[in-house]
């Protein structure tokens, strides 16, 4: 069943109903995106919630470590794979370092850039928690095919690498100052 842009979709796919517990969704990639990015926030949440780590530290293993990841990458390049501003970057590193998780190092050709790199018990930790968050990540892709699911990934790869103007940190947010305070608004 086809369904028109715009249209609100239940949760099966059809419109919404009733019996539903879930309000619908726009079919728009905005309201859909915002809704899988809540899923996959959720569902990566959960294997993380133990360690006290958020989805985005998890984001900072996958970066850093040995196994597959990039260490000793400076904090303005993972804070541009995070696709996070560079201070929120150094917030996030700063308390994953509290948490012995991540060390920085002076970057001996820059001496103003530091390197990251997780310390052994973040090693230990992404050895640990890889295969639980990407099983949960795959969790999500369950009502898929094999085959749909690599279209999927594929579609959503596509997408994202042609927008990647769009895809930078604060993008679409308010700049400051850029609303009329509420007494001039009023009038007074």
């Amino acid at each position: 069943m086809a369904t028109k842009p715009g249209a609100n979709v239940g949760p099966s796919g059809g419109p919404g109903s009733a019996e539903s517990p879930f309000l619908p969704v726009r079919r728009a990639p905005y309201p859909l995106a915002r809704r899988f990015l809540q899923i996959c926030t959720a569902a990566v949440a959960e294997p993380l919630a133990d360690q006290d780590l958020m989805p985005l530290d998890m984001g900072v293993l996958a970066y850093l470590n040995k196994q597959n990841g990039e260490p000793d990458i400076d904090q303005n390049g993972l804070a541009e794979r995070l696709g996070i501003d560079r201070y929120s970057a150094s917030l996030l590193v700063e308390r994953l370092e509290e948490k012995a998780i991540v060390e920085r190092r002076i970057n001996g050709a820059d001496r103003r850039a530091r390197l990251l790199r997780l310390t052994q018990r973040g090693e230990k930790l992404y050895a640990q928690l890889r295969s639980p968050v990407v099983a949960r990540q795959m969790s999500i892709l369950a009502p898929l095919s094999l085959k749909e699911k690599e279209l999927f990934l594929d579609f959503l790869m596509r997408i994202v690498e042609a927008n990647r103007a769009l895809a930078r940190p604060g993008a679409g947010r308010r700049k400051p100052g850029s609303r009329k305070s509420d007494a001039s608004e009023r009038g007074s």
